[in-house]
């Protein structure tokens, strides 16, 4: 366990300056609703089919208290991404979370993200990337991080590609994206293969 580190002491915050990564609070829904409307149509093929109660602020406050719950337990860990500017307020501009932590044997988890539709393709998921790592293989001692992405999803390939990630597989069928159950790449990275600088 990371004992004081989670505690009201201390926040939860992973930054390089241009980007900090820290989990949602209540006060960021207006924003986090205006920003998923407005990439709705963006993000559609690559997700699961979302109710509209899902952008209500009920849900947005269930979530919120999941969150904390996952933190808590160290079962998972979810960060808004926020853009760094000078003389300006942090702007949101996406998620990423490392879910389903396995300890034991396994000692894994797994990487999601999203980008808001007007930030896409300015390497800002390829840092959030960056940040997480460090985090999961450092300060909760995990030994193996993975991730699955749609075959045709070429942004997110490459963001794994750049942070050293290996493709493994093919995974059939794997997940229910979009209303439909699709096959999806799976990759994986060691904390070997990343102290290595990737080098094997």
């Amino acid at each position: 366990m990371l004992g004081p580190f989670f505690g009201r002491e201390h926040i939860l915050e992973l930054s390089d300056g241009a980007l900090l990564l820290r989990p949602p609070r209540q006060a960021d829904f207006n924003e986090w609703r205006r920003v998923r409307l407005a990439s709705r149509a963006f993000l559609k093929p690559f997700e699961p089919v979302w109710a509209e109660t899902e952008l209500t602020q009920g849900s947005f406050r269930a979530r919120i208290r999941r969150y904390a719950r996952e933190i808590a337990e160290e079962t998972g860990f979810t960060f808004f991404l926020y853009a760094l500017e000078e003389d300006e307020d942090p702007r949101l501009i996406g998620g990423i979370t490392l879910s389903n932590i396995r300890r034991r044997v396994a000692q894994a988890g797994t990487i999601g993200y999203w980008m808001a539709a007007d930030e896409a393709g300015k390497g800002w998921m390829t840092r959030a990337v960056g940040l997480l790592l460090p985090f999961s293989f450092h300060k909760l001692g995990l030994h193996r991080v993975e991730a699955a992405c749609l075959p045709h999803n070429k942004a997110s390939i490459r963001v794994l590609e750049k942070n050293g990630f290996r493709q493994e597989g093919l995974a059939e069928k794997y997940l229910l994206i979009d209303g439909k159950w699709q096959d999806h790449l799976l990759f994986g990275l060691t904390v070997e293969r990343y102290e290595d600088g990737w080098s094997n």
